[in-house]
């Protein structure tokens, strides 16, 4: 299977600045512009085509991402529990430099290698996030072996999938970057998974959305 990994569009906490999780944040209108150069841009490149499957966090901002590439290709948004984002507990929708005053000793833990394990106050842990959208990313290996597919999701999430994509440890995940409504793809195997592209915005460069 071929993975379109997606990133949702924007939200008005992505562009406030605060600490965003499980909650059902809409996009902005750059966002939903977003959404739209994702649909414009996806269908006529030949390496991300063509999609058979399009599935997507439950959370709003990702169905809403989501629904204008399906609705290009002619295909139904399949929503995918294990693709939900991070549960960030009590951080939710605090600004970030309130979060560094309020928890140090979480940050302390969560800068170190063994952030793996470390739950977010009152949330959940990295290596959670990872095993149950890893599950859902195999659920969809095997129903779409040979075919591409795409899945729209969240920032912890996809840096989550890339580091089981690539063997790496959890605590690497800060090597990587992914920005609102990017795109990585991986290759996915029963024998191996390899990355093939990563964080590509030129969808959005092209639209000025970038």
């Amino acid at each position: 299977m071929r993975l379109l990994l997606i990133r949702h569009g924007e939200t008005a906490y992505n562009a406030e600045q605060l600490a965003l999780g499980q909650a059902d944040i809409p996009l902005t209108e750059r966002g939903l512009g977003q959404a739209r150069a994702l649909a414009d841009a996806v269908p006529h490149t030949p390496s991300l085509s063509p999609i058979s499957a399009i599935y997507s966090s439950p959370l709003q901002r990702a169905v809403a991402t989501a629904t204008p590439l399906a609705e290009e290709l002619g295909l139904t948004v399949q929503t995918e529990a294990g693709l939900i984002e991070m549960d960030i507990g009590e951080m939710e929708g605090h600004p970030f430099a309130q979060v560094r005053e309020r928890y140090p000793d979480f940050l302390r833990d969560w800068f170190s290698d063994r952030l793996a394990d470390v739950p977010m106050p009152g949330g959940e842990t990295l290596r959670q996030v990872q095993d149950r959208a890893w599950s859902a990313i195999e659920t969809m290996r095997d129903r779409h072996p040979e075919e591409t597919v795409a899945a729209v999701a969240h920032n912890f999430v996809i840096l989550g999938l890339l580091c089981r994509t690539m063997g790496l440890p959890l605590a690497q995940f800060r090597r990587f970057r992914h920005d609102l409504a990017a795109i990585s793809i991986v290759e996915l195997t029963p024998e191996r998974q390899v990355l093939l592209a990563l964080n590509d915005r030129c969808h959005l460069q092209a639209a000025d959305l970038s």
